[in-house]
């Protein structure tokens, strides 16, 4: 589900029908958009998430039956809901083989709508209700953890869902703040192991010795300050999981320990002679190219081969530029809330500057770019002047249109017509978006938070208003102390 209000996609070529729609379910704290036609719909869905779509069954552009087609193949766990002027028993057979939740016959009343979109809210929430291994589909991972709707995102989720469940060893590659960590996590939190000890080791930190009494312990005189026994992070995460990060530094010897641990789960503690068995799952992560460092003979290539047994890719911030927005977005209302600030949004030129970025320093920069923001802000909007690492970078005197250069455009610029025209909506949907939400917050901001006298001077009924900062999950600050 979203992460507010369940959000709701209407498909129609007939622009009163669509209207009438999005009127009719507005009203009952949904999320609700509209596109005109099945080429929209989908190039919508790549940029944000969709809980239900309503599509026409016939329409001049890709038809409901494809976009039905298309949604069940690409977004499994978003109900479809069909509705047409031309309903027959054969048509409604069909729709439904191929997945669709329910079928609508026009004419249908705001009731019948209701109810039948309800009805596919509920069916996603008792589904998500259920534990992994009894869905099989769903994933649990934390509100703040890998947030993002684009493919490779879309991509990552998947491939936790696959894995979580059994005890496979993962390998998680990528560059550093790209959240390997938090990929562990989900994996663990999806696992049947979820309700044990979850242990993360920096490997990179320690020196050998340090690392071996970490991992496995040791005994009493095993070295110097070898005081009393110690049972080591192995011992203590039985049943459980360990995540083994940046194992690119670990030396030979270490990782020979480890590739006869992972053969059968047993080690003998550093000074010991009794072999202990114990029943751990092992998740590794690594920044560096390890085949690579196989071929310079700086890693171990029975070990490489060994850990290989599912590696999942963190993509770059820069790769998953369309995620953007909402990551930020995530970032802002939780320092607003811990800061203690009135920040409500960002302003679309300081968006787009983000977006241009390259962040060298991924998910972890951005995080750290939005806190200082935050702290350095004393209005309601996050303006270019609150990113000044960002303005440097980017030159904040050049026009938009003279910072953006291929070099740094490369990994988001589009190299075939259809990927031009799916990037343009991409684009002209989370300017809208930001536009939309700025001109309400603009308008409550002039008129001092009055919403009756906000939505009068900028000409929208004040429910509809309202329905809008509802949407934007916009609200008024809390007053200040000694204001």
């Amino acid at each position: 589900m979203s992460d507010s209000l369940p959000r709701i996609l209407i498909v129609d070529d007939e622009v009163n029908i669509g209207n009438a729609c999005v009127k009719i379910l507005a009203k009952n704290d949904l999320e609700v958009h509209y596109v005109q036609n099945g080429q929209n719909a989908l190039a919508m869905m790549k940029a944000m998430s969709f809980d239900v779509v309503i599509t026409d069954l016939k329409m001049s552009r890709m038809g409901g039956m494809e976009v039905l087609r298309s949604i069940k193949e690409k977004y499994p766990d978003t109900k479809v809901i069909i509705i047409t002027g031309y309903a027959s028993i054969s048509s409604a057979v069909e729709v439904m083989k191929l997945g669709a939740f329910d079928y609508l016959p026009k004419p249908f009343t705001p009731v019948e709508l209701r109810s039948v979109v309800q009805q596919a809210i509920s069916s996603i929430r008792l589904h998500a209700q259920q534990p992994i291994h009894e869905s099989g589909r769903q994933i649990k991972i934390l509100s703040h953890q890998l947030v993002g709707r684009s493919p490779k995102i879309r991509q990552v989720v998947s491939m936790i869902q696959k894995v979580a469940p059994t005890d496979s060893t993962v390998l998680i590659y990528g560059e550093s703040g790209t959240g390997k960590e938090l990929v562990a996590r989900a994996v663990h939190a999806n696992s049947d192991r979820k309700d044990e000890v979850f242990f993360a080791v920096d490997c990179g930190t320690l020196s050998d010795n340090l690392l071996s009494s970490e991992l496995f312990g040791h005994v009493r005189g095993a070295f110097t300050g070898a005081y009393q026994d110690k049972d080591g992070i192995f011992k203590r995460a039985n049943k459980g999981t360990v995540f083994l990060d940046e194992i690119s530094n670990i030396s030979y010897e270490i990782q020979g320990k480890l590739l006869r641990f992972l053969e059968n789960r047993e080690f003998i503690p550093v000074g010991g002679s009794e072999v202990q068995k114990v029943n751990v799952r092992l998740i590794f992560a690594t920044n560096q190219d390890l085949a690579k460092m196989v071929e310079t003979g700086k890693f171990r290539k029975d070990f490489y081969y060994r850990i290989m047994v599912y590696p999942i890719n963190t993509p770059p911030l820069r790769e998953i530029v369309s995620d953007l927005p909402e990551i930020a977005e995530r970032f802002l209302r939780l320092f607003s809330k811990q800061i203690n600030r009135p920040v409500q949004a960002i302003a679309h030129e300081a968006l787009q500057r983000l977006m241009l970025y390259e962040w060298p320093g991924n998910v972890r920069q951005l995080k750290n770019v939005i806190e200082r923001a935050v702290i350095l802000c004393e209005g309601e909007i996050l303006e270019t002047n609150h990113f000044p690492e960002i303005e440097l970078s980017a030159g904040i005197n050049e026009p938009a249109s003279e910072i953006i250069n291929p070099e740094n455009l490369l990994a988001v610029t589009p190299v075939t017509n259809e990927e031009l025209k799916q990037m343009k909506q991409e684009l002209r949907q989370q300017v809208s978006q930001q536009l939309e939400k700025n001109f309400i917050l603009n308008a409550l901001i002039q008129h001092n938070w009055n919403v009756t006298l906000a939505a009068e001077k900028v000409g929208i009924q004040r429910t509809n208003f309202q329905a809008l900062m509802k949407k934007h999950d916009i609200r008024r600050p809390p007053k200040q102390s000694g204001s």
